[in-house]
């Protein structure tokens, strides 16, 4: 399974978690708001080319938050933002007839 990290004590705004993204998945530069985090997401089975990574067709990405109470303690409406996006996203690869996508882990 294809994994990565996201230090959450370095998330204090919003930011700071599209910085921290853009460095982890490797994503284009204008990758600065939640719509464009979902969009560059939603092609990890394609050959756009939107991130590091280029999954298989029943891969997962782990996306795994590390220190995820300091983040929910700084910014809770978006760590709640970010959970509800990767459902959200899983969704739009189901109806697409592939699996889920996304595994979010919060440490």
């Amino acid at each position: 399974m294809a994994s990565v990290t996201i230090d959450g004590a370095a998330i204090r705004d919003e930011a700071t978690f599209f910085a921290a993204s853009r460095a982890a998945l490797e994503l284009p530069e204008y990758v600065t708001s939640i719509d464009s985090w979902i969009d560059a997401l939603s092609y990890l089975r394609d050959t756009e080319g939107m991130t590091k990574f280029r999954l298989k067709p029943n891969e997962v990405l782990e996306i795994v938050i590390e220190h995820a109470d300091a983040m929910r303690a700084a910014v809770p409406e978006l760590l709640e933002e970010v959970a509800f996006c990767v459902g959200g996203i899983n969704e739009r690869y189901e109806d697409y007839g592939e699996k889920p996508a996304l595994k979010l882990v919060l440490r």
